[in-house]
């Protein structure tokens, strides 16, 4: 089944945008923001967004870059924001959004680390940095939804993490994926602006 999918990205990263659209046989609809939207105002911008690109796209992939982080000095990341909370944002004209995270290359071995015992119960947790240091928090919140567990189960988080090169083999599995989040229960707790 086609999923009409909006990518959200840094301009730095258009080129892995251009090959999703370009070169991975993807049944998908691609309802991407091709230009920035010529705007300061916050709330036409996200009303734009919602009505224009968002209104009937179910996944939001989300390119995690270099430049995708919200404590980078001088970058200006509105738009990757607002891309965000409007795709979670589930209202009057608008269904919440699927959200996948795809860690480019140069991610890769700053947000996955080894694994480590937890000595709060004794298992073994692997680590995933998705932090304020490598992606918005409107990404790292829907990923670690408060639990007040150790760990963070699949069941136990919105958005849905793959390396770039596990998402170019199958990308369907993981859009699908992501898809499927938006009737399970953890949808209900997932915040628009954290």
């Amino acid at each position: 089944m086609a999923h009409k999918c909006f990518i959200s990205f840094k301009t730095e990263d258009m080129d892995y945008k251009e090959y999703i659209h370009d070169y991975l046989d993807i049944d998908m609809i691609d309802k991407s923001l091709h230009e920035a939207i010529d705007s300061e105002d916050e709330d036409y911008i996200m009303r734009k967004i919602r009505e224009e690109y968002l209104s009937d796209s179910t996944v939001t992939i989300f390119l995690i870059g270099e430049k995708s982080a919200e404590n980078l000095l001088f970058e200006n990341q509105n738009f990757l924001k607002r891309e965000l909370q409007s795709s979670l944002y589930n209202g009057i004209g608008n269904t919440k959004n699927g959200i996948l995270g795809v860690v480019l290359p140069s991610m890769t071995e700053k947000i996955y680390g080894s694994s480590y015992s937890c000595s709060k119960c004794g298992g073994t947790h692997s680590t995933v940095r998705i932090n304020e240091n490598t992606v918005i928090k409107e990404f790292s919140y829907n990923y670690y939804i408060p639990n007040n567990k150790c760990a963070w189960g699949e069941e136990d988080r919105y958005c849905v993490l793959v390396k770039w090169e596990d998402f170019c083999s199958d990308p369907e599995t993981y859009i699908d994926r992501a898809f499927d989040k938006r009737s399970q229960p953890i949808s209900n707790k997932t915040k628009v602006k954290p």
